[in-house]
């Protein structure tokens, strides 16, 4: 009786995930994120604020330090501004448990991620991308964060430091000046 209650618990949620991948990403965003933020806000994220704060209140420094675990990973793409995190393999508890196996949950680690780095970086654009996943076939689950990336404007900030290799240091500040303008209405 009780391995046919769990099949048909494991049924349900399959069907669940089932729907809600078909779903726009916004919607299946704000679907995750109660559930991200309960598993990641007590214990994740007081140890990656005690690192944090530990090193300066600096990504950097931190992921330099503690960048490389048995269970995490961070790398920084662009010193300030982009960082590839992740996991060596799927840590997620409910996949663990044989409840979920579909991509679309991974929406749930993506909303983690954006949560802890909202909550060490308040009042800054951050935007954080799945590159690959384990339930989506990849070898181990990655995400991009981006530091300075705006929503309100649909722009990116760039930096001098790292666009001015791609774009030339006047390109750099044309398109700031410009993205501020549209943004902020100045200039």
């Amino acid at each position: 009786m009780e391995n046919d209650n769990q099949q048909r618990v494991k049924s349900f949620y399959r069907i669940l995930e089932e729907g809600v991948a078909k779903l726009p990403a916004d919607v299946r965003g704000a679907l995750y994120r109660p559930c991200a933020v309960d598993c990641v806000k007590d214990d994740v994220l007081r140890e990656l604020r005690r690192q944090f704060e530990e090193c300066g209140r600096d990504l950097d420094r931190q992921y330099t330090k503690y960048g490389r675990s048995e269970y995490f990973f961070a790398d920084i793409i662009e010193p300030g501004r982009v960082y590839e995190v992740g996991y060596p393999r799927c840590l997620c508890p409910q996949v663990d448990a044989g409840f979920v196996d579909s991509p679309a949950h991974c929406e749930c680690s993506r909303q983690s991620i954006l949560y802890v780095m909202e909550e060490l970086l308040p009042g800054k654009d951050i935007r954080v991308e799945e590159l690959e996943t384990v339930l989506s076939g990849g070898r181990e689950c990655r995400f991009r964060i981006i530091v300075g990336y705006s929503e309100r404007c649909g722009a990116w900030l760039l930096q001098p430091a790292s666009g001015a290799r791609a774009l030339g240091a006047g390109m750099v500040a044309a398109q700031n000046k410009k993205s501020r303008s549209q943004c902020f209405g100045i200039f």
